[in-house]
């Protein structure tokens, strides 16, 4: 097989997977007789990268591996097709995520302890449903209450590679700061304005936590 037809073999799966695909998947597309390692699918991988360069589609390396999508220009077009009409999620739910996202391992009463308001069973469903976040562990302490942490789903779907890469709360601008999903396929990236009403201070480990407001769930 040549490093075309390995390329070509590469983007097709990626093309038609509809998901990232991991090296280890990557590689069980070829036959152990033609001997293509994982050094042949980089460079192809690097190839497509290149071929893609100055062009409204991408290849992007996440959690769960690689994927090709598109950029950010064809993503704003492409939400005008009711296909690929992207979802809203309620500030609610996103200050939620951004709270487990950045003090994972946290509780659920922890959860509402930084927003100053009761969390409701939907969103916590909401968020398991999507798989974002996960039952890492128990807290011991009376009850154990459950631990939560994201996911790779989760990193995936907001395009990143390693936690560490979530943006610091100083980025995050007002609610009305697009938060929602872009198409799918598109170069996501963690929506602004999860911080809502309460700024960067959901985030911060001095700032004292408001009173329980139930009215705001």
């Amino acid at each position: 097989m040549t490093a075309a037809d390995t390329r070509n073999l590469v983007e097709a799966a990626l093309l038609g997977a509809g998901h990232p695909l991991s090296m280890t998947q990557l590689l069980a597309l070829f036959d152990p007789l033609e001997e293509i390692g994982e050094g042949d699918v980089r460079q192809a991988l690097g190839e497509l990268e290149r071929d893609y360069a100055g062009r409204e589609i991408q290849l992007a390396e996440v959690a769960g591996g690689w994927r090709v999508q598109t950029g950010s220009a064809a993503a704003e077009r492409l939400a005008r097709l009711e296909k690929f009409r992207p979802p809203k999620f309620s500030r609610a739910l996103l200050e939620s995520l951004a709270a487990i996202a950045y003090r994972q391992p946290i509780t659920r009463a922890e959860i509402e302890e930084l927003r100053g308001v009761r969390l409701s069973g939907h969103i916590m469903r909401t968020l398991m449903e999507r798989n974002w976040i996960e039952v890492v562990g128990h807290r011991e302490t009376p009850g154990r209450p459950a631990l939560y942490g994201t996911t790779r789903d989760f990193m995936d779907y907001f395009g990143l590679k390693r936690l560490d890469e979530l943006p610091s709360s100083g980025e995050f601008g007002s609610a009305e700061d697009a938060p929602h999903a872009k198409p799918p396929g598109g170069a996501q990236g963690f929506p602004a304005g999860i911080a809502a009403e309460q700024g960067a201070g959901l985030f911060d480990e001095t700032a004292e936590s408001a009173g329980p407001n139930p009215a705001r769930d």
